[in-house]
């Protein structure tokens, strides 16, 4: 854009006018003015436009002089909007155009309002415009002069100030002092917070609030901060002026002029003590039992680190008990939950009683507990002494007997593991695990009792877990087994078989049924390998009903309760019979007593599913569990086995005599077939005889062998001898 030559001058110097001095610096003022100046006539054709109406428009000379105002520049919007607000103030008509910039000026003189222009690019920003009429030599009206100055700036300062204003006025406190910490201000919430008023707190410093909690070496880290970067938050303690002290959450500013000198300090803050008390709530719940209020597992292994770093530096003895409530389960399913959480809670009473000060008492969860001891001396001998001290104190506490909801004594007991450690001799897992196969080992003696952690511990387990990891193949690699042992009538006519699982890993030795049947039923691994036997046994009735001397023997097998009690075993067991073809009267099913505690109408409802269809059942173990008159009332079986334990002693133990020759009476009595097991003298079957069992099974009718060796010995024989069956060997 050219604006070094003005057109008007141009103009005159084209005709060789000249102007006096006073016009010409009259001309100059005009066009070096910092405010857009826009002369126009009486009907608003623009005449003049100045060098800074050029600069802030972007129009130059020729494009404005000689056009009408205001519709070069103006926003029509706002125009309409004002002509129709003076039309309603001066009581007449006033059209939206150059009347709406001079309607005021032809009775004032003179007109000021902010409006808006456009720039040429579009551009929009606000400007205060000052109008004035030009009169002419002769005191009549030449036209208006319309001063312009951009005000864009001075409207973001206000609306900056008006923000600050309201933010002044905001919930936060503020406090304002000079660079010597003078308070210079304050806001309605710093009165709030502080119950200082502004007359109470301006002039005084900060300090007025200190509360005493901060040393001086926080104040010296806080003004270090504001010096070397002009800014510090943090949380700090207060006092208010009824001299309760509080958490806040405070932020200063160091304020600096445009030469960078300090002027002012601005500080924010606000009280914290909810989000304190909800802070706190959140680490209870995060770190403590909200029943007990113990530690948690989380706290607790947090404080087993530190004790053992702890205990490395003090060359310390520490111990880790773990504690788990022995039935705790059956007090819950007949007293009910809040019962046991009574009892928890009164666990965890005592156990804070039986430990000292620095010692920790936790729940790890369910009914189960750990106490971690520190400092036992530096002697192994002498520290497991004073755990286990303090284990059967435990102990000994939670047997007494607890005073529950109901108002009914209550008597509990606990076993208790115990792991001992030194620094960090052992991990943290390593620990936890040692203590647990403690408890397993006291739970094994019978519970109620304090087992230490040792290495042959550690060994067996060790072994339970390799043989649980073979176990868990020994399907897929096809070695399991199934034995046959015969039972007898009176006359030692064979009259069926009991299925006996064996196995033999490849390249073991055989693996006693008593070590790997409990594992397989605490893995679960029981069902895979009872429908394994199930099909097994189904397709050997199958080829037993081929043979004259098999044909009317049954096969009785050994079902676990945890198998019988799958939703689907009846159709299970039909399956398999249909599979095969096998007749069902030839199949017996052998139930242990602890079937019968849970469940009992599906347990009924599943066997009279079966003996409809012909299967028959054998009560297992009898007299070892809890099976009662009523039992064997209510349950469909045909026939009872007595324990082998009873029978060994029962030419020599009265007790034993008694009971066994009361089995046989009330079998008699209740029509079922009683099988004598374990049966290995001639005194012993002559005894059983001589009170009325009819069958038998034991070493002295034969030993458990494989199916074809029990069906060749009947091949040979037609009917089973004594001798026969003497000299089998596994």
């Amino acid at each position: 854009m050219k604006t070094a030559v003005c057109p008007v001058d141009r103009a005159l110097l084209a005709t060789g006018t000249r102007l006096s001095d006073t016009c010409v610096l009259q001309h100059a003022i005009l066009e070096n003015a910092d405010h857009a100046i826009i002369a126009t006539d009486l009907s608003g054709t623009v005449l003049y436009f100045n060098r800074t109406a050029q600069r802030l428009l972007g129009y130059s000379w020729d494009e404005v002089v000689g056009r009408s105002t205001p519709a070069l520049f103006h926003d029509p919007v706002e125009v309409a909007s004002r002509a129709e607000a003076l039309s309603v103030e001066l009581g007449r008509s006033i059209a939206p155009g150059f009347e709406v910039f001079v309607a005021r000026v032809a009775n004032n003189g003179h007109s000021e309002e902010d409006w808006t222009y456009i720039g040429k690019n579009g551009q929009r920003f606000s400007v205060r415009l000052a109008i004035t009429t030009l009169p002419d030599a002769r005191g009549g009206l030449l036209g208006y002069l319309g001063i312009a100055s951009d005000i864009t700036e001075r409207g973001r300062l206000e609306q900056e100030l008006r923000i600050a204003a309201l933010a002044f006025e905001s919930q936060a406190a503020i406090l304002v002092t000079d660079a010597e910490q003078h308070i210079l201000r304050i806001n309605p919430a710093f009165t709030k917070l502080t119950g200082y008023s502004a007359a109470e707190a301006i002039g005084q410093k900060p300090t007025l609030l200190s509360s005493g909690r901060q040393d001086a070496q926080f104040y010296r880290a806080m003004w270090q901060s504001l010096k070397e970067s002009g800014h510090w938050q943090g949380e700090i303690w207060n006092r208010r002026k009824c001299g309760e002290i509080y958490p806040e959450w405070l932020t200063i500013s160091a304020v600096k002029d445009d030469r960078g000198y300090l002027t002012h300090y601005v500080s924010t803050f606000s009280d914290i003590s909810n989000l304190k008390i909800a802070e706190s709530e959140i680490h209870h719940l995060a770190f403590y039992d909200p029943l007990t209020t113990l530690p948690n597992r989380r706290l607790l292994l947090d404080r087993l680190e530190k004790a053992r770093a702890t205990g490395k530096r003090s060359e310390q003895i520490g111990a880790l008990l773990i504690i788990d409530l022995d039935n705790f389960k059956t007090l819950n399913d007949t007293l009910g939950h809040d019962t046991g959480d009574g009892l928890l809670i009164e666990v965890a009473n005592r156990l804070k009683q039986c430990i000292r000060e620095g010692d920790t008492a936790a729940r790890q969860g369910g009914d189960e507990f750990v106490v971690m001891l520190e400092e036992l001396g530096g002697e192994m001998g002498g520290a497991s002494i004073l755990a286990e001290s303090v284990a059967e104190k435990i102990r000994a506490a939670l047997c007494e007997p607890y005073s529950l909801i109901n108002g009914h004594e209550h008597f509990h007991s606990a076993s208790i593991g115990v792991s001992l450690f030194c620094g960090d001799d052992k991990s943290t897992e390593v620990l936890l695990k040692q203590a647990d196969i403690a408890l397993y080992k006291a739970k094994d003696a019978g519970r109620n009792a304090v087992r230490f952690f040792d290495n042959a511990m550690q060994t067996a387990l060790d072994q339970r877990a390799s043989l649980e990891a073979s176990l868990r193949h020994a399907l897929s690699r096809d070695e399991f087994l199934l034995y046959v042992q015969p039972q007898v009538d009176s006359a030692r006519q064979v009259i069926g078989a009991e299925c006996l699982l064996r196995w033999q890993p490849v390249g073991r030795a055989m693996v006693a049924p008593d070590d790997f049947i409990p594992l397989a039923e605490q893995s679960g691994l029981i069902l895979p390998i009872g429908l394994w036997v199930l099909d097994f046994a189904c397709a050997q009735l199958r080829r037993w009903a081929e043979q004259q001397q098999t044909r009317e023997l049954y096969l009785a097998i050994n079902v676990s309760a945890c198998q019988f009690r799958q939703q689907d075993f009846v159709t299970q067991v039909k399956a398999a019979l249909n599979k095969y073809g096998a007749n069902p009267r030839r199949l017996k099913l052998e139930l242990t007593e602890s079937l019968l505690l849970d469940e009992v109408d599906s347990v009924v409802g599943k066997m009279r599913a079966l003996l409809d269809i012909g299967v028959r059942f054998s009560l297992d173990d009898f007299g070892t569990g809890y099976a009662s008159l009523s039992y064997l009332k209510r349950f469909p079986f045909e026939q009872l086995k007595i324990d082998r334990s009873f029978i060994r002693n029962v030419t020599s133990d009265p007790d034993d005599a008694a009971i066994v020759s009361a089995i046989i009476v009330m079998g008699i009595a209740l029509r079922l077939n009683v099988v004598a097991e374990g049966v290995e003298t001639d005194a012993q079957l002559t005894y059983l005889l001589d009170h009325g069992c009819t069958s038998f099974q034991g070493y002295l009718f034969g030993r458990p062998v494989p199916f074809a060796q029990f069906e060749l010995s009947l091949e040979s024989y037609g009917s089973l001898s004594e001798t026969a069956f003497c000299d089998w060997v596994i």
